[in-house]
């Protein structure tokens, strides 16, 4: 990882809820460098899914900046521009669109930018999945795995340089966890796109170069992974 920049920067990141009876986040500070994968581990109420959400601009930190390229990322408009060109996001529920087939769902990520060869990056991205055949069934027609494989795709036809993967696996049957997993690290490696993955599998984690551990809102560890650089 030597000598690669920073693409997102969190400093001093705190959340509570619950008007502050529920620390989420406590000074949380990560730098996610151009181009590498992390996991993000720890118990579930750790805090990953709440970092991932702030990281991301779901969410607003209590205390702290987000920082994009070194620049700090404010306002609603902002993050809504980062994650339409430069941030794409998948999570664990698909959250698919039940009455628009698999394409639809992926084309419905490029609205806005008519007139950008959308039926050409559609048609690429569907095949790089796997799913060129598929592409015109709905969602209830598809396994877990394919429903997954249509999430992937609509995150990643925008070409983003950052993809965050909120247990991308969880709801799948090994074979198909496994057949996400390698995919998606195919993807990341093809696109060099920086990976950030929220998982319980430990399996999953060691694929990263980096595995971060999550305890009480706090980073207890961050140490390297399997992944290569």
């Amino acid at each position: 990882m030597t000598g690669r920049q920073t693409l997102l920067g969190l400093e001093n990141i705190s959340r509570s809820f619950d008007r502050g009876r529920i620390r989420a986040l406590s000074g949380v500070n990560l730098a996610l460098r151009i181009g590498e994968s992390v996991a993000l581990v720890g118990r579930s109420g750790s805090g990953k899914s709440c970092l991932l959400n702030i990281a991301s601009g779901l969410d607003r930190p209590d205390e702290g900046r987000v920082l994009w390229k070194g620049l700090e990322v404010t306002g609603r408009r902002r993050w809504a521009a980062l994650r339409h060109s430069s941030i794409g996001i998948v999570f664990q529920e698909f959250h698919l669109l039940p009455t628009l087939t698999g394409r639809q769902n992926v084309e419905l990520a490029l609205v806005g930018q008519s007139g950008k060869d959308i039926k050409g990056r559609v048609d690429r991205i569907l095949g790089q999945v796997g799913l060129t055949e598929m592409a015109d069934r709905l969602p209830g027609e598809l396994s877990g795995g394919e429903r997954q494989r249509v999430a992937l795709a609509r995150a990643l036809v925008r070409e983003p340089e950052l993809l965050f993967a909120d247990e991308p696996t969880g709801n799948l049957d090994s074979v198909n966890a496994d057949a996400v997993a390698s995919l998606t690290f195919d993807l990341h490696r093809q696109r060099r796109m920086a990976l950030v993955i929220v998982t319980h599998d430990p399996s999953l984690a060691r694929l990263c170069e980096r595995i971060v551990t999550i305890v009480d809102g706090r980073v207890s560890d961050d140490r390297p992974g399997g992944g290569i650089a």
